[in-house]
Protein backbone atom coordinates (compact mmCIF):
# COMPACT_ATOMS: atom_id res chain seq x y z
CA UNK A 1 0.00 0.00 0.00
CA UNK A 2 1.30 3.34 -0.65
CA UNK A 3 0.43 6.82 -0.01
CA UNK A 4 1.83 9.88 -0.81
CA UNK A 5 0.92 13.54 0.32
CA UNK A 6 3.18 16.39 -0.79
CA UNK A 7 6.75 15.18 0.23
CA UNK A 8 5.03 12.40 2.62
CA UNK A 9 5.12 8.85 1.34
CA UNK A 10 3.38 6.57 3.54
CA UNK A 11 4.59 2.62 2.39
CA UNK A 12 4.66 -0.74 4.20
CA UNK A 13 7.70 -1.40 5.82
CA UNK A 14 8.27 -5.15 3.84
CA UNK A 15 11.87 -4.38 2.89
CA UNK A 16 14.44 -5.40 5.19
CA UNK A 17 15.59 -1.76 5.05
CA UNK A 18 12.19 -0.54 5.59
CA UNK A 19 12.13 -2.78 8.46
CA UNK A 20 15.28 -0.68 9.74
CA UNK A 21 13.78 2.13 9.38
CA UNK A 22 10.74 1.17 11.30
CA UNK A 23 12.49 0.27 14.06
CA UNK A 24 14.89 3.48 14.01
CA UNK A 25 11.80 5.84 14.34
CA UNK A 26 11.75 5.92 18.46
CA UNK A 27 15.23 7.24 18.41
CA UNK A 28 14.19 10.12 16.29
CA UNK A 29 10.73 11.40 17.90
CA UNK A 30 12.71 10.89 22.02
CA UNK A 31 16.12 11.99 21.07
CA UNK A 32 15.34 15.18 23.56
CA UNK A 33 13.21 13.58 25.92
CA UNK A 34 15.23 12.76 29.26
CA UNK A 35 12.65 9.89 30.28
CA UNK A 36 12.17 8.24 27.53
CA UNK A 37 13.66 4.59 27.78
CA UNK A 38 14.54 2.65 24.84
CA UNK A 39 12.81 -0.98 23.92
CA UNK A 40 15.21 -3.27 23.42
CA UNK A 41 15.52 -3.51 19.53
CA UNK A 42 15.91 -7.48 19.24
CA UNK A 43 13.16 -7.47 21.29
CA UNK A 44 10.86 -5.34 18.98
CA UNK A 45 12.42 -6.95 15.77
CA UNK A 46 10.90 -10.14 17.40
CA UNK A 47 7.20 -9.33 16.50
CA UNK A 48 7.48 -9.14 13.10
CA UNK A 49 9.77 -12.42 12.40
CA UNK A 50 7.65 -15.56 10.97
CA UNK A 51 8.43 -17.64 14.56
CA UNK A 52 6.15 -15.38 16.27
CA UNK A 53 3.37 -17.29 17.33
CA UNK A 54 0.77 -13.96 16.94
CA UNK A 55 0.96 -15.47 13.11
CA UNK A 56 -0.80 -18.67 14.34
CA UNK A 57 -3.56 -16.73 14.80
CA UNK A 58 -3.50 -12.91 13.31
CA UNK A 59 -2.20 -11.02 10.75
CA UNK A 60 -0.43 -7.26 10.72
CA UNK A 61 1.03 -4.95 8.76
CA UNK A 62 4.08 -2.35 9.57
CA UNK A 63 4.08 1.16 7.77
CA UNK A 64 6.44 3.94 7.47
CA UNK A 65 6.41 7.19 7.00
CA UNK A 66 9.13 8.96 4.97
CA UNK A 67 9.08 12.25 4.74
CA UNK A 68 12.56 14.14 2.82
CA UNK A 69 14.20 10.80 3.07
CA UNK A 70 13.77 10.27 6.52
CA UNK A 71 11.54 8.02 8.43
CA UNK A 72 9.53 10.03 11.05
CA UNK A 73 6.69 7.69 12.06
CA UNK A 74 5.53 4.44 11.68
CA UNK A 75 2.19 2.34 12.77
CA UNK A 76 1.03 -1.45 12.91
CA UNK A 77 -2.17 -2.26 11.63
CA UNK A 78 -3.18 -5.64 12.97
CA UNK A 79 -6.12 -8.18 12.95
CA UNK A 80 -5.91 -11.06 16.32
CA UNK A 81 -8.34 -13.28 15.44
CA UNK A 82 -8.92 -14.34 18.55
CA UNK A 83 -10.15 -10.73 19.90
CA UNK A 84 -12.59 -11.17 16.98
CA UNK A 85 -13.86 -14.32 17.94
CA UNK A 86 -13.71 -13.06 21.40
CA UNK A 87 -16.21 -10.45 21.02
CA UNK A 88 -17.90 -11.09 18.35
CA UNK A 89 -17.29 -8.16 16.19
CA UNK A 90 -14.86 -7.00 13.70
CA UNK A 91 -12.47 -4.77 15.75
CA UNK A 92 -8.72 -4.53 14.87
CA UNK A 93 -6.11 -3.13 16.58
CA UNK A 94 -3.08 -0.64 15.93
CA UNK A 95 -0.22 -0.41 17.71
CA UNK A 96 3.48 0.43 17.42
CA UNK A 97 2.81 3.90 16.65
CA UNK A 98 5.75 6.56 16.57
CA UNK A 99 5.35 9.75 14.90
CA UNK A 100 6.95 13.43 15.25
CA UNK A 101 5.37 16.12 16.73
CA UNK A 102 3.32 16.80 13.11
CA UNK A 103 -0.18 16.24 12.74
CA UNK A 104 -0.60 15.78 9.13
CA UNK A 105 1.82 12.77 9.05
CA UNK A 106 -0.16 11.27 12.21
CA UNK A 107 -3.19 11.47 10.33
CA UNK A 108 -1.87 10.44 6.93
CA UNK A 109 -0.07 7.07 9.04
CA UNK A 110 -3.79 5.95 11.53
CA UNK A 111 -5.62 6.75 8.22
CA UNK A 112 -3.52 4.23 6.69
CA UNK A 113 -3.62 1.72 9.18
CA UNK A 114 -7.69 2.07 8.95
CA UNK A 115 -7.82 1.93 5.33
CA UNK A 116 -6.06 -1.92 5.77
CA UNK A 117 -8.24 -2.68 8.93
CA UNK A 118 -11.36 -1.86 6.39
CA UNK A 119 -9.81 -3.87 3.62
CA UNK A 120 -9.69 -7.36 6.03
CA UNK A 121 -13.39 -6.47 6.86
CA UNK A 122 -12.84 -4.64 9.95
CA UNK A 123 -15.33 -1.81 11.01
CA UNK A 124 -14.13 -0.81 14.73
CA UNK A 125 -10.84 0.40 15.51
CA UNK A 126 -9.29 -0.28 18.93
CA UNK A 127 -5.18 1.14 19.61
CA UNK A 128 -2.73 1.87 20.82
CA UNK A 129 -1.91 -1.91 21.31
CA UNK A 130 0.50 -3.81 20.19
CA UNK A 131 -0.87 -7.04 18.57
CA UNK A 132 -2.36 -7.79 22.17
CA UNK A 133 -2.83 -6.20 25.68
CA UNK A 134 -0.10 -8.72 26.73
CA UNK A 135 2.47 -6.69 24.83
CA UNK A 136 2.65 -2.76 25.17
CA UNK A 137 -0.58 -0.80 25.21
CA UNK A 138 -1.72 2.65 26.32
CA UNK A 139 -1.11 6.24 25.93
CA UNK A 140 0.44 7.87 28.59
CA UNK A 141 -2.57 10.99 28.98
CA UNK A 142 -0.84 12.35 32.20
CA UNK A 143 2.62 11.94 33.97
CA UNK A 144 4.80 12.58 31.53
CA UNK A 145 7.44 14.03 34.08
CA UNK A 146 8.67 11.19 34.72
CA UNK A 147 10.10 7.97 33.53
CA UNK A 148 8.05 4.87 32.90
CA UNK A 149 8.39 1.31 34.72
CA UNK A 150 10.01 -1.28 33.30
CA UNK A 151 7.45 -2.79 31.04
CA UNK A 152 5.30 0.36 31.03
CA UNK A 153 4.78 2.60 28.23
CA UNK A 154 5.71 5.85 27.67
CA UNK A 155 4.80 8.63 24.65
CA UNK A 156 5.06 12.66 23.87
CA UNK A 157 2.00 14.16 25.17
CA UNK A 158 0.92 15.00 22.23
CA UNK A 159 -0.07 11.70 20.71
CA UNK A 160 -3.76 11.78 22.79
CA UNK A 161 -3.93 15.40 21.31
CA UNK A 162 -3.73 13.45 17.74
CA UNK A 163 -6.36 11.14 18.92
CA UNK A 164 -8.41 13.74 20.09
CA UNK A 165 -7.87 15.98 17.09
CA UNK A 166 -8.87 13.01 14.70
CA UNK A 167 -11.85 12.38 16.71
CA UNK A 168 -10.74 8.89 18.28
CA UNK A 169 -12.92 8.37 21.56
CA UNK A 170 -11.60 6.52 24.80
CA UNK A 171 -11.96 3.18 24.97
CA UNK A 172 -11.20 2.39 28.34
CA UNK A 173 -8.59 4.39 30.66
CA UNK A 174 -6.23 2.76 33.44
CA UNK A 175 -4.16 3.47 35.97
CA UNK A 176 -0.89 3.46 37.84
CA UNK A 177 -0.76 3.72 41.68
CA UNK A 178 2.33 4.72 43.45
CA UNK A 179 3.21 3.17 46.72
CA UNK A 180 5.56 4.33 49.11
CA UNK A 181 7.38 1.54 50.60
CA UNK A 182 8.45 3.55 54.04
CA UNK A 183 4.91 3.10 55.54
CA UNK A 184 3.64 0.18 57.18
CA UNK A 185 0.76 -1.81 55.97
CA UNK A 186 -2.63 -0.85 57.77
CA UNK A 187 -3.16 -4.13 59.86
CA UNK A 188 -5.64 -5.95 57.98
CA UNK A 189 -3.18 -6.99 55.40
CA UNK A 190 -0.95 -9.16 58.18
CA UNK A 191 -4.31 -10.19 59.60
CA UNK A 192 -5.36 -11.01 56.44
CA UNK A 193 -2.73 -13.74 55.62
CA UNK A 194 -2.99 -15.04 59.02
CA UNK A 195 -6.71 -15.80 58.32
CA UNK A 196 -5.46 -17.20 54.60
CA UNK A 197 -2.63 -19.30 56.41
CA UNK A 198 -5.17 -20.46 58.84
CA UNK A 199 -7.22 -21.85 56.84
CA UNK A 200 -5.20 -24.00 54.90
CA UNK A 201 -3.79 -21.47 52.27
CA UNK A 202 0.32 -22.48 51.50
CA UNK A 203 2.75 -19.18 50.57
CA UNK A 204 6.13 -19.60 48.89
CA UNK A 205 8.81 -17.95 46.47
CA UNK A 206 8.67 -18.69 42.83
CA UNK A 207 11.35 -21.29 42.10
CA UNK A 208 13.35 -19.96 39.80
CA UNK A 209 15.76 -23.08 38.69
CA UNK A 210 15.43 -25.53 36.40
CA UNK A 211 12.45 -28.16 36.01
CA UNK A 212 10.87 -27.05 39.37
CA UNK A 213 10.61 -22.94 37.49
CA UNK A 214 9.24 -24.32 34.00
CA UNK A 215 6.78 -26.37 36.43
CA UNK A 216 6.07 -23.06 38.24
CA UNK A 217 5.83 -21.09 34.70
CA UNK A 218 3.26 -23.48 33.18
CA UNK A 219 1.13 -23.53 36.40
CA UNK A 220 1.19 -19.45 36.27
CA UNK A 221 0.21 -19.85 32.74
CA UNK A 222 -2.83 -21.71 33.87
CA UNK A 223 -4.06 -19.39 36.22
CA UNK A 224 -3.48 -16.66 34.61
CA UNK A 225 -5.52 -17.23 32.03
CA UNK A 226 -8.58 -18.34 34.47
CA UNK A 227 -8.02 -14.78 36.43
CA UNK A 228 -8.00 -12.36 32.84
CA UNK A 229 -9.96 -14.06 30.68
CA UNK A 230 -12.52 -11.34 30.71
CA UNK A 231 -10.21 -8.03 30.84
CA UNK A 232 -10.76 -5.42 28.58
CA UNK A 233 -9.77 -6.24 25.14
CA UNK A 234 -7.63 -9.31 26.24
CA UNK A 235 -7.32 -12.58 24.91
CA UNK A 236 -5.25 -15.60 25.96
CA UNK A 237 -2.08 -15.85 25.10
CA UNK A 238 -0.78 -19.38 23.87
CA UNK A 239 1.06 -21.48 26.27
CA UNK A 240 4.13 -21.04 23.66
CA UNK A 241 3.88 -17.51 24.18
CA UNK A 242 3.41 -17.63 27.87
CA UNK A 243 7.00 -19.38 28.02
CA UNK A 244 8.76 -17.58 26.23
CA UNK A 245 7.84 -14.21 28.18
CA UNK A 246 8.48 -16.26 31.28
CA UNK A 247 12.05 -17.38 30.40
CA UNK A 248 13.11 -13.85 29.39
CA UNK A 249 12.33 -13.00 32.81
CA UNK A 250 13.57 -16.03 34.82
CA UNK A 251 17.20 -14.32 36.00
CA UNK A 252 14.93 -10.88 36.14
CA UNK A 253 12.80 -11.60 38.79
CA UNK A 254 12.94 -10.83 42.53
CA UNK A 255 11.55 -14.22 44.35
CA UNK A 256 11.56 -12.26 47.44
CA UNK A 257 8.30 -10.40 45.70
CA UNK A 258 7.13 -13.07 44.26
CA UNK A 259 4.50 -15.13 46.09
CA UNK A 260 2.26 -17.93 45.24
CA UNK A 261 -0.70 -19.13 46.97
CA UNK A 262 -1.50 -22.94 46.80
CA UNK A 263 -4.46 -24.63 48.42
CA UNK A 264 -3.81 -28.73 48.69
CA UNK A 265 -1.08 -27.91 45.29
CA UNK A 266 -3.32 -25.98 43.73
CA UNK A 267 -2.02 -22.62 42.49
CA UNK A 268 -4.77 -20.52 43.31
CA UNK A 269 -2.95 -16.86 43.09
CA UNK A 270 0.19 -15.25 42.97
CA UNK A 271 1.88 -11.54 43.64
CA UNK A 272 4.32 -10.00 40.84
CA UNK A 273 6.97 -7.71 41.53
CA UNK A 274 9.84 -6.87 39.39
CA UNK A 275 12.58 -4.39 40.10
CA UNK A 276 12.38 -1.61 37.95
CA UNK A 277 15.37 -2.35 35.11
CA UNK A 278 14.35 0.69 33.26
CA UNK A 279 16.90 2.49 35.15
CA UNK A 280 20.21 0.20 34.21
CA UNK A 281 18.11 -0.16 30.57
CA UNK A 282 18.25 3.45 29.79
CA UNK A 283 21.75 3.80 29.15
CA UNK A 284 22.05 0.43 27.13
CA UNK A 285 20.25 2.53 24.28
CA UNK A 286 17.76 -0.88 22.95
CA UNK A 287 20.82 -2.59 22.08
CA UNK A 288 22.00 -5.46 24.49
CA UNK A 289 25.50 -6.05 22.76
CA UNK A 290 28.51 -6.72 24.98
CA UNK A 291 28.92 -3.35 25.79
CA UNK A 292 25.24 -3.21 26.56
CA UNK A 293 25.07 -6.05 28.71
CA UNK A 294 28.61 -4.62 30.45
CA UNK A 295 26.31 -1.17 30.95
CA UNK A 296 23.34 -2.93 32.01
CA UNK A 297 24.96 -5.22 34.90
CA UNK A 298 27.08 -1.53 35.91
CA UNK A 299 24.00 0.60 36.48
CA UNK A 300 21.81 -2.53 37.73
CA UNK A 301 23.36 -1.33 40.69
CA UNK A 302 21.22 2.13 41.04
CA UNK A 303 17.43 0.14 41.24
CA UNK A 304 16.00 1.81 43.59
CA UNK A 305 12.16 1.32 43.10
CA UNK A 306 10.23 -1.64 41.68
CA UNK A 307 6.72 -2.20 39.82
CA UNK A 308 3.78 -4.56 40.80
CA UNK A 309 3.15 -6.14 37.95
CA UNK A 310 0.58 -8.57 38.85
CA UNK A 311 -2.15 -9.73 41.61
CA UNK A 312 -3.53 -12.60 41.16
CA UNK A 313 -6.07 -14.67 43.06
CA UNK A 314 -9.30 -16.95 41.64
CA UNK A 315 -12.38 -15.16 42.69
CA UNK A 316 -13.86 -17.72 45.28
CA UNK A 317 -10.36 -16.98 46.95
CA UNK A 318 -10.59 -13.39 48.08
CA UNK A 319 -13.16 -14.50 50.90
CA UNK A 320 -10.11 -16.18 51.96
CA UNK A 321 -7.92 -12.68 52.26
CA UNK A 322 -5.20 -14.65 49.49
CA UNK A 323 -4.95 -11.07 47.83
CA UNK A 324 -4.65 -9.08 51.03
CA UNK A 325 -2.64 -11.90 52.52
CA UNK A 326 -0.34 -11.60 48.94
CA UNK A 327 0.44 -8.14 48.97
CA UNK A 328 1.40 -8.55 52.77
CA UNK A 329 3.91 -10.96 51.65
CA UNK A 330 5.06 -9.57 48.49
CA UNK A 331 5.72 -5.86 50.51
CA UNK A 332 7.09 -7.41 53.09
CA UNK A 333 9.61 -8.96 50.84
CA UNK A 334 10.26 -6.07 49.14
CA UNK A 335 11.28 -4.66 52.30
CA UNK A 336 13.25 -6.54 53.81
CA UNK A 337 16.84 -5.50 55.29
CA UNK A 338 19.21 -4.92 52.53
CA UNK A 339 16.44 -4.67 49.72
CA UNK A 340 17.30 -1.28 47.63
CA UNK A 341 13.39 -0.57 47.19
CA UNK A 342 11.76 2.83 48.02
CA UNK A 343 8.56 2.61 46.08
CA UNK A 344 7.09 0.87 43.83
CA UNK A 345 4.47 1.58 40.88
CA UNK A 346 1.61 -0.91 41.20
CA UNK A 347 -0.23 -0.76 37.68
CA UNK A 348 -1.86 -0.87 34.72
CA UNK A 349 -5.29 -1.31 36.59
CA UNK A 350 -7.93 -0.91 34.10
CA UNK A 351 -10.19 1.86 35.22
CA UNK A 352 -13.74 -0.54 35.65
CA UNK A 353 -11.58 -2.97 37.29
CA UNK A 354 -12.98 -2.07 41.01
CA UNK A 355 -11.99 -5.10 42.88
CA UNK A 356 -8.50 -4.42 42.43
CA UNK A 357 -8.74 -0.68 42.48
CA UNK A 358 -10.54 -0.95 45.84
CA UNK A 359 -7.95 -3.52 47.11
CA UNK A 360 -4.94 -1.39 45.69
CA UNK A 361 -5.93 2.13 47.13
CA UNK A 362 -6.87 0.66 50.50
CA UNK A 363 -3.58 -0.50 50.81
CA UNK A 364 -1.81 3.01 50.77
CA UNK A 365 -1.61 3.05 46.52
CA UNK A 366 -2.59 6.61 44.99
CA UNK A 367 -2.81 7.14 41.47
CA UNK A 368 0.30 8.05 39.41
CA UNK A 369 0.18 8.08 35.81
CA UNK A 370 -3.41 7.95 33.79
CA UNK A 371 -3.54 5.68 30.49
CA UNK A 372 -5.67 5.79 27.60
CA UNK A 373 -7.10 3.23 24.68
CA UNK A 374 -8.84 4.50 21.82
CA UNK A 375 -11.26 3.46 19.37
CA UNK A 376 -13.02 4.59 16.07
CA UNK A 377 -15.80 2.82 13.84
CA UNK A 378 -14.41 2.94 10.57
CA UNK A 379 -17.48 0.89 9.03
CA UNK A 380 -21.11 -1.31 9.57
CA UNK A 381 -21.69 -4.38 9.97
CA UNK A 382 -20.99 -5.49 14.01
Amino acid sequence: MFKSRENLEIRAAIAPEDLAKFLDVPALVYRDNPHWVAPLRSEVAKQFAPSNPFFKYGKLQPFIAIKDSVAVGRIVAAVNQRLVDKERRNVGLFGFFECIEDWGIAQALIDTACDWLKAQGMTLVRGPIDLSTHNKCLFLVDGFDEPPMVMMPYNPPYYPQFMEQLGWEKAQDAYAYKFPLDEPLPEKFAKAYRIAWKSGINFRQINLKGKAFEEDALRLYQLFNKCFANNFSATPRTEEEFLEEAKSLQNLVDADAFPIAEDNGEMVGFFMGLPDYNIPLKYVNGKLNWWGMLKFFWYRRQIDRGRVVIICSLPEYRRKMVPLALIYLGLQGATKKGKPYKYAELGHVFEDNFPSRRLIEASGGKIHKTYRIYEKKIGTGD
